[in-house]
């Protein structure tokens, strides 16, 4: 009997969510050394993947299939396959490294915080792993919940509002995708919610668009894309540290995901159709995204900013269909994941010493801080995308795969890298350089070990998939291979 790694993966947080609430809330530090346990065992049992996962096919892997409500097909079916098995590593990894950067900024109701963070693990995986589209749904509004409490609770001064906008937005398009959801089980008489199953079936193509822009409607929300992007610097900006990371590394990837799991699959068609719209959405994001980031005054809502035109590269890259971008486009998504995560990370750090986030407050910290200065410089070079660094390779092949469908795609995406230097080096610029005339700038602390070693994980990973992206970028080709084929199909076939 193979081991059921997946159900072990999902198990694991809520049986630690259970202990943590069985623990002495009068305990911080025995709080915070379980929630740092938790997520390491985590993160150990998920490498099971990397060193299991068979590269040479297509097929989803790791599979674990049990009824659950067999009248209406429903089943607790899961598995990986050379794509999402990454975006799972990257949210166990990243959740090794929220956790403990919340130690020295939450200290109230610290239970309910970790717990909150486990359910929410749990679900983020679920959505990665779900191969039955109703399971999927479940874990898919699962996430929403603990992560608006993190914000409504531990944000800042407009955690409420962000918290409730997070909600209204994200809860709106799903509910048209669970709409969807029961249409596409009774229109292609399947009578099952079984994706592998469902994917098998012709939808027929009166409904294919309606369906697939239901479906794209939800995802585009949570990706974001222009113009629906609104909720998302409010919900940066008001969350936690930990939660900013999570949101911005993970959460933004079930949207994306969603896109290459269910509308390329299920309908095709539609996706070919509906492609041209959604490559100029996704390139006036980029452009729209970079633009905003380079005026905005708040640090942190000048990484939210960004993380909408990066977001704009990686739906570029799944709709051109194209071998090289698709592949860009989830290498991407890992990208995307460490380096905006880590850009959330240091703002978090440097809110911390000098509570406030407004660039002009700073100035000369490079003088000051120079370890945590050496760190931010290193993160943003690689979110513009430099040569030897993990973000330049996921956005050449992008563009790469772009041209080959259309020039002119390329051409305009291209402005946003250009923009991206451009306000990425203007903040470092006017944080870290020049002369510190702020006195409360004077004596901020450097990095204490515990951040000197969360920055170099982060660093490290940046680092090793600038010079070897193969080690992503291999495992997944059988997987986008397949995937094309079956778009490539039903374009000829329209």
């Amino acid at each position: 009997m193979s081991l059921p790694i997946l159900s072990l993966l999902i198990g694991l947080p809520f049986v630690a969510a259970v202990i943590m609430a069985l623990l002495p809330r009068g305990n911080p530090s025995l709080l915070k050394g379980w929630a740092l346990a938790a997520v390491a065992l985590e993160f150990l049992l998920s490498l099971y993947l990397l060193f299991n996962l068979d590269h040479d096919t297509s097929a989803m892997q790791f599979v674990e299939n049990y009824a659950w409500i067999p009248q209406f097909g429903i089943s607790y079916t899961v598995g990986v396959d050379g794509l999402s098995f990454w975006l799972v590593l990257l949210t166990t990894f990243l959740m090794l490294i929220a956790i403990p950067a919340s130690f020295s900024e939450i200290n109230e109701r610290l239970k309910e915080y970790f717990i909150y963070f486990f359910i929410l693990e749990a679900a983020m995986l679920g959505v990665f792993m779900a191969l039955d589209v109703f399971l999927f749904y479940v874990f898919w509004e699962f996430s929403l919940i603990p992560m608006a409490l993190i914000i409504g609770i531990w944000g800042h001064e407009r955690r409420i509002y962000a918290a409730i906008k997070f909600v209204l937005f994200t809860m709106s398009g799903s509910l048209l995708m669970l709409v969807a959801i029961l249409a596409l089980y009774f229109v292609t008489g399947a009578r099952t919610f079984n994706l592998l199953e469902l994917q098998k079936m012709v939808t027929p193509a009166s409904i294919q668009p309606w369906l697939f822009a239901a479906f794209a409607l939800a995802f585009a929300i949570k990706v974001p894309m222009f113009p629906l992007h609104t909720w998302l610097p409010d919900a940066h900006v008001q969350a936690p540290t930990a939660g900013s990371i999570i949101l911005a590394g993970v959460l933004l990837k079930l949207g994306a995901y969603g896109f290459i799991r269910y509308n390329l699959t299920l309908f095709p068609e539609a996706s070919r159709e509906f492609a041209p719209v959604l490559i100029v959405l996704a390139i006036i994001g980029i452009i729209y995204g970079a633009m905003v980031a380079a005026i905005q005054k708040d640090l942190k809502s000048l990484v939210a900013y960004s993380s909408v035109s990066h977001m704009g590269f990686i739906i570029l890259g799944i709709f051109v269909f194209s071998q090289q971008a698709m592949s860009g486009a989830v290498l991407q998504m890992v990208n995307h994941g460490l380096s905006t995560g880590a850009l959330f990370l240091i703002v978090g750090w440097l809110y911390q010493r000098r509570h406030s986030r407004l660039i002009a407050d700073f100035g000369g910290l490079q003088k000051v801080i120079p370890t945590l200065s050496f760190f931010f410089l290193l993160v943003m070079f690689s979110s513009m995308g430099l040569p030897g660094l993990n973000g330049f390779i996921g956005e050449f092949l992008i563009l790469l795969g772009a041209w080959e469908t259309n020039p002119a795609y390329t051409v305009l995406a291209a402005l946003g890298v250009i923009l991206a230097a451009i306000y990425l080096l203007w903040a470092y610029q006017r944080v870290m350089h020049g002369p510190v005339t702020n006195d409360a700038n004077k004596k901020l602390p450097d990095l204490n070990r515990r951040e000197f070693i969360l920055a170099l994980a982060l660093a490290a990973f940046i680092v090793l998939l600038g010079f070897f992206p193969n080690i992503v970028l291999d495992p997944m080709q059988a997987s986008i291979t397949e995937l094309l084929n079956q778009t490539t199909v039903a374009g000829l076939l329209k």
